[in-house]
């Protein structure tokens, strides 16, 4: 087994290497600075103008209210299900293994490539919004699938094309649901909650041990709850997702985010060196020294930018698939909340998880060297700098909880992709297919408890980078559409002009809703 494993994870080095450091870097950085460039940097000219319309409008009854429409969700629940799947342990352990790798510098680059990204998630959001259509249940389905078959695949000579990186898109999609969506958070739950909670009789009985380590009854238990509480949801289809993200979401950020300011705060006077780390680490002076230190910068782009993606998602493309969801007519109107998406996940939680580490001194900020052994730990020795009294370590219970709320709600985002994913591809068999993927999505649960090895976690990075390059090749390609909506919206909603509003590329849908807007005013 140690064997097989061994070749897995050289066979997916060989694979990851190759799809981001010499592809996938350069294609994500790079798609979202021209969508900036193309939308005239948007995401800052009109930061006004996103940032009232979603934030802003939380308490607007359009954006909160839930719809009569049982096969869609309001705007809100869609931004919470999105976040849900997006703010999660890539918050706290992948900002922790991209600072461990890559140094204070990769924070640098998770925050350039959040800049970036907000405008290639608002572009994957309205092309989702504009290219999806009904599903045999009536729900609204879009996602790069579908934007690839009928957007770029309605290009010249182009239709076999699009419909192959459809197809290459949502095969990577739904095998990445059980690495990063299911498998690798449950992992963490798992090693968190029986290091915090520690119960002996439970914790010493070992099931059986692998790559050197204990698999217990422990272990066991807790994946069999978390199977079962998953499964409740679940099963009970997108409506019951998003009813649980639109309450647990809002709550678990903003407890987060408190309890690390309070960490920053108490430990101010490491705010400074900080960021003077961040910024003279992400441009290290050693990269002078030669070939070695060129293949360390290299590392620290290649981890903030992975890392960045990991957490927010911006370019994968994953999003889109709940976001499709919304109730929402106008396809701008959702791209300004995958903008507020991007912005929540990295710019606020990553950075607080960030200068909560970097400000504790639990990590050397002039090599990224630390003694903590694992991502998720270090973390929780940061929060154990202020709450911890005496053996009392309330820092690691916390961290340990918060790893808990994230991840569960990052297996429902995620299980609602996977879902969209095979739905896509099973076709007229959807109906069944997509009900035997839920219940085998749900019994993986158990096997990401009993997990030993990283290799779900390394996994998941390659399929994300095999997810992100189709989609991206589809936001490209498409750029003339974001364009045109873009100064349809910009045009009509800002500056007051009288046109036709831009809503679907289908006569029908297009139809159906210009009606709507025109005799309810909704937008």
């Amino acid at each position: 087994m140690d064997s097989f494993l061994e070749t897995l994870t050289n066979i997916n080095n060989a694979v990851n290497d190759f799809v981001w450091v010499k592809i996938g870097i350069v294609l994500l950085i790079g798609t979202g600075i021209l969508m900036t460039c193309l939308t005239k940097f948007f995401q800052v000219t009109h930061f006004g103008h996103w940032w009232k319309k979603t934030i802003g409008n939380i308490f607007d009854k359009k954006v909160i209210s839930h719809t009569n429409d049982k096969a869609s969700i309001s705007q809100f629940q869609a931004l919470c299900t999105a976040l849900a799947a997006t703010v999660g342990v890539g918050n706290i352990a992948g900002v922790s293994a991209a600072i461990m790798t890559g140094g204070p510098g990769a924070v640098f680059w998770m925050w350039l490539a959040a800049f970036f990204g907000m405008m290639t998630n608002y572009s994957e959001n309205i092309l989702g919004i504009y290219y999806r259509r009904k599903n045999h249940h009536g729900e609204w389905s879009g996602g790069a699938m579908y934007y690839l078959q009928d957007g770029l695949g309605s290009y010249r000579g182009m239709k076999g094309v699009g419909k192959v990186l459809a197809v290459i898109f949502a095969i990577c999609a739904a095998l990445a649901s059980f690495g990063i969506g299911n498998m690798g958070q449950v992992n963490k739950i798992v090693i968190n909650l029986t290091s915090a909670f520690d119960i002996k009789a439970l914790s010493s009985q070992v099931l059986y041990t692998s790559s050197g380590t204990d698999v217990t009854l422990y272990m066991l238990i807790v994946g069999v709850i978390l199977m079962v509480l998953v499964g409740f949801v679940v099963l009970g289809g997108l409506q019951r997702i998003a009813a649980v993200a639109e309450k647990i979401v809002p709550f678990m950020v903003v407890l987060f985010v408190l309890g690390s300011v309070i960490i920053i705060i108490a430990n101010f006077k490491g705010i400074g060196p900080a960021f003077k780390a961040i910024f003279t680490m992400a441009f290290t002076k050693q990269a002078a020294w030669g070939g070695a230190t060129g293949v360390a910068f290299k590392t620290i782009i290649t981890q903030g930018c992975k890392r960045g993606v990991f957490s927010n998602e911006a370019g994968l493309g994953s999003s889109v698939m709940v976001h499709s969801n919304s109730n929402v007519k106008e396809p701008v109107k959702q791209g300004l909340w995958g903008i507020f998406e991007v912005f929540a996940d990295t710019i606020i939680v990553c950075s607080m998880t960030a200068l909560t580490i970097l400000t504790s001194g639990v990590i050397d900020l002039t090599t990224g060297a630390t003694d903590t052994a694992s991502d998720a730990t270090l973390v929780a020795e940061a929060f154990n700098t202020i709450f911890k009294i005496g053996s009392f370590e309330f820092g690691r219970i916390f961290v340990a909880l918060a790893i808990l709320v994230f991840a569960f709600t990052t297996i429902l985002g995620w299980s609602h992709y996977g879902s969209k994913a095979v739905e896509y591809l099973a076709g007229s068999k959807a109906p069944v297919v997509t009900k035997i993927y839920k219940f085998l999505f749900v019994i993986m649960i158990l096997s990401g408890a009993l997990m030993t090895s990283s290799i779900a976690w390394d996994i998941s990075d390659t399929f994300n980078g095999m997810m992100m390059i189709p989609n991206l090749i589809g936001v490209i390609a498409m750029s003339p559409v974001v364009m045109k909506l873009t100064s349809n919206y910009v045009a009509r909603r800002i500056k007051g002009e009288k046109i036709e509003p831009m809503l679907s590329y289908d006569p029908k849908i297009q139809a159906e809703n210009a009606k709507v807007i025109a005799e309810t005013g909704e937008d």
